[in-house]
């Protein structure tokens, strides 16, 4: 024993992640790992053997970023209230695959606009790092990103109420058609609006992450306004392409 010191008790601090993280840790490893099958087994699960690699290639896209996102996000609370409409999507999706599938262009719209939601709940909406980029190189003052996502929260809903309408005949008449779509939207995000005012006022600060305001006191109304811009814009430069997507489906249908 090295002189001047006593004999006693030695504690060994351990630094380092918990169990718990390193068992989550192994085990979004392992479905990342196993990601190939996973996908290969649901397609085979719940839209049969049939179909070509497209399908297989959406649903790669879309278990890759949900795993990411839920590996270490920042917020957990975050992450699940922004990531909950995703797989709501996929479950409805799934579910009326056979008896009413979709254009590629719908199906695309909505795979980005998961992707967005699944970003958003990784990072948080205020704090995604390509539009820190942006807000620093613009002298701006708050992150935008949630912009983006209520931009996607009309022009998506936007052709999925088109394609719905066009295909059950519920409106005659495209000027017709055009103006129930964008009420449409317009009422879809007013909703959405309502959505995350109740789950403040049910978690209170904790949901401050989710809300994403930063502070502007404008935020709903201009959430609201994006979403409008959003079901304008995909009428005006998509509704062609769709169209010719809707007479190509209806030649298989």
């Amino acid at each position: 024993m090295h002189p001047g010191v006593k004999p006693g008790i030695v504690t060994i601090h351990l630094r380092g992640p918990s169990v718990s993280a390193i068992i989550y840790n192994l085990a979004m490893g392992l479905l990342m790992h196993n990601l190939i099958n996973l996908c290969y087994t649901l397609r085979k699960l719940f839209l049969g053997a049939g179909g070509d690699m497209g399908e297989f290639i959406w649903l790669a896209i879309y278990f890759s970023v949900l795993i990411w996102s839920g590996i270490n996000p920042k917020d957990t609370y975050t992450w699940f209230l922004e990531g909950l409409p995703a797989v709501i999507g996929l479950v409805i999706l799934v579910l009326t695959y056979r008896s009413f599938p979709l254009t590629p262009l719908v199906y695309t719209l909505i795979l980005i606009h998961c992707v967005i939601l699944m970003v958003g709940g990784h990072y948080t909406y205020a704090e995604v790092p390509l539009f820190d980029w942006i807000r620093d190189a613009t002298h701006g003052t708050r992150n935008n990103y949630d912009k983006l996502g209520h931009f996607m929260q009309g022009f998506d809903p936007a052709m999925i109420a088109r394609e719905i309408l066009i295909r059950k005949r519920v409106v005659n008449g495209a000027a017709w058609r055009n103006f129930f779509i964008i009420c449409f939207c317009l009422a879809f995000s007013a909703f959405y609006e309502l959505i995350e005012w109740a789950v403040a006022e049910m978690s209170g600060d904790s949901a401050e992450a989710f809300l994403g305001t930063q502070g502007y006191v404008w935020d709903t109304q201009s959430d609201m306004g994006f979403a409008l811009l959003g079901a304008i814009l995909a009428l005006l430069l998509l509704s062609r392409l769709h169209d010719k997507q809707l007479r190509h489906l209806s030649l298989y249908a």
